[in-house]
């Protein structure tokens, strides 16, 4: 029986302002990223989310991005080199620090939205990224887009990577996903994300928007906290009768 680690972007509520289901998210995965204050999340969400990931023995990541609150870390934001490491440094270290008080242990880092996007393709980027989590923890591993650039970049830096693939977005026919701008970005029904995780975690590939099928080797897929369907689909997912667990990498 061949198994699959399932991750999520969680803790990235707000105040007031709640984003996603953490609660029926937690029960169903095996990996979280956990928002680092700078698209989402505040210091006492962030706080019960290491908890509850802590009570479902859940491994935990950090999931650094732009500072880009307003825009939910989804913009391009143009910094300098010393910027954005400094700022992802920032908020690796608070998580780290959040994470060890709790009695836990941060085990890797995933960006966030459009940094992670970036990141994938964007060399310089990429580099100054790892370096700056390279001067927190060189023992960290990094998730990032399955067959990017930024995989062989990531290992040649000496990290572990985790080829990340997702349940519930759209490809295109380069293996980078579909831009949130366009509609029809987000899968929209249980039956289609389904078919997506079975296409990936047993198969091996994925149908691309224009009907391509395209390898897609993974070690890890994201379901988005704040993809309305989300506990349904990962119910759905453990109800399966195929021959995948759910199960954490061992990092």
């Amino acid at each position: 029986m061949s198994s699959i680690d399932i991750n999520c972007d969680l803790g990235e509520s707000f105040g007031q302002f709640i984003m996603g289901n953490d609660d029926a998210v937690f029960p169903h995965i095996s990996s979280c990223n956990i928002a680092c204050g700078f698209h989402g999340g505040d210091p006492l969400h962030i706080e019960n989310s290491i908890k509850k990931a802590l009570k479902y023995k859940v491994q935990i990541g950090a999931h650094p991005s732009y500072p880009d609150l307003a825009g939910f870390g989804r913009r391009k934001i143009l910094l300098s080199e010393e910027e954005l490491k400094a700022s992802v440094k920032y908020q690796i270290s608070a998580l780290m620090g959040m994470v060890k008080a709790l009695g836990g242990e941060l085990k890797y880092i995933k960006a966030h939205g459009a940094l992670y996007n970036s990141i994938a393709h964007d060399e310089k980027e990429a580099n100054t990224f790892l370096s700056a989590v390279k001067e927190i923890n060189p023992a960290l591993a990094i998730m990032g887009l399955a067959g990017s650039p930024f995989q062989e970049i990531t290992q040649q830096s000496g990290f572990r990577f985790i080829r990340e693939g997702f349940l519930d977005r759209r490809y295109q026919d380069d293996g980078s996903l579909m831009p949130r701008k366009e509609k029809r970005a987000v899968l929209e029904s249980v039956e289609a994300s389904i078919n997506q995780f079975i296409s990936i975690a047993q198969n091996g590939e994925v149908e691309t928007t224009i009907g391509k099928r395209i390898p897609m080797k993974v070690d890890s897929l994201c379901i988005h906290g704040d993809n309305p369907l989300a506990e349904e689909i990962l119910k759905a997912i453990h109800q399966l009768d195929q021959p995948i667990t759910v199960k954490c990498i061992q990092l």
